[in-house]
């Protein structure tokens, strides 16, 4: 659908912005009733107008959403179609029957778009792809013009101690995003002069990365891994997919309040549902790794 969708464009022309901003308030916002039967009418005939005129009513949201990314540097118009991207994907997705509003469930598919986009390309340098790198890439900005540490150079270590309580990460994980985030630096720049000794960055960087062959283990199980859980997520149905997905993986985890407004449920409701789900994955992941690794334990048993 993304592919044959047709939705305005945006460069990163002069004054671009300004008349994308103008073009998609053109597009009326929706009444719950007409949003459910668009929903339906895509959902159960395909109905592409249908679908085009939920993308639609939806861009605004999908502007405001990318505006709280300008900070990092990317030019504002690969930030909204990425997350125009989502945003279809969300449609494509979405269940009217299940009562609730596509804005509600089309934000995480619009937010991940984007951060997955602002990972890929911010940095010539990894940032980091764990939930609490990815958490604290995405939120030092914010608590350093909270707490006014916008000075140059590396933060003052009360700083580094609150950032990394309030994010739940180490201190030392602070300092070295605060210095990858201050700009990349060419490897040919020279030391501060109040470095020991003379030189440049490149002198001082060590290669400390695993083995080829221990990457490529490590690749390998991270695979089977994923691939595991990607089948035992298939045996769940959409409700409790949704849940598992938004309570267990997801860098920052949907409350139940949350979720119960989104099924139209108790809170109690969507608990019953996430232990019973996680039951259920885990019980599929097992039984799954137990069949895939069964050629290698006959393998072994015969070696004996």
């Amino acid at each position: 659908m993304a592919k044959t969708m047709n939705v305005p464009m945006i460069s990163d022309a002069e004054g671009s912005l300004n008349k994308y901003l103008q073009e998609i308030r053109k597009f009326p916002m929706l009444a719950p009733d007409e949003e459910f039967m668009l929903g339906k009418r895509w959902k159960e005939h395909g109905d592409t107008k249908a679908a085009h005129k939920l993308i639609t009513s939806h861009l605004r949201l999908v502007a405001k959403i990318a505006m709280g990314y300008r900070g990092y540097g990317l030019p504002i118009g690969e930030v909204i179609s990425e997350g125009n991207i989502g945003l279809m994907q969300a449609v494509k997705k979405f269940e009217p029957d299940k009562g609730f509003k596509l804005a509600t469930y089309a934000m995480w598919w619009i937010k991940a778009s984007i951060q997955e986009y602002v990972l890929r390309s911010w940095s010539l340098v990894k940032i980091g792809t764990t939930a609490s790198q990815k958490k604290l890439f995405f939120n030092l900005r914010k608590i350093k013009g909270r707490i006014q540490a916008v000075e140059e150079g590396d933060l003052k270590p009360e700083n580094v101690k609150y950032i990394a309580k309030t994010l739940g990460v180490e201190e030392k994980e602070v300092v070295n995003m605060n210095r990858r985030m201050g700009g990349d630096s060419s490897l040919n720049s020279p030391l501060r002069a109040d470095a020991d000794g003379d030189g440049e960055w490149q002198d001082w960087l060590v290669d400390d990365k695993d083995s080829q062959e221990t990457i490529l283990v490590e690749n390998q199980e991270s695979e089977m891994r994923n691939g595991l859980l990607g089948d035992a997520l298939a045996k769940l149905n959409d409700r409790e997919r949704r849940v598992i997905e938004a309570r267990k993986l997801q860098d920052e985890p949907a409350t139940l309040d949350d979720l119960s407004k989104e099924f139209n449920v108790s809170r109690e409701r969507i608990r019953q549902i996430e232990v019973r789900a996680f039951e259920k994955l885990q019980k599929a992941v097992k039984n799954a790794a137990q069949k895939a690794l069964a050629p290698r334990v006959k393998q072994l048993a015969a070696a004996l």
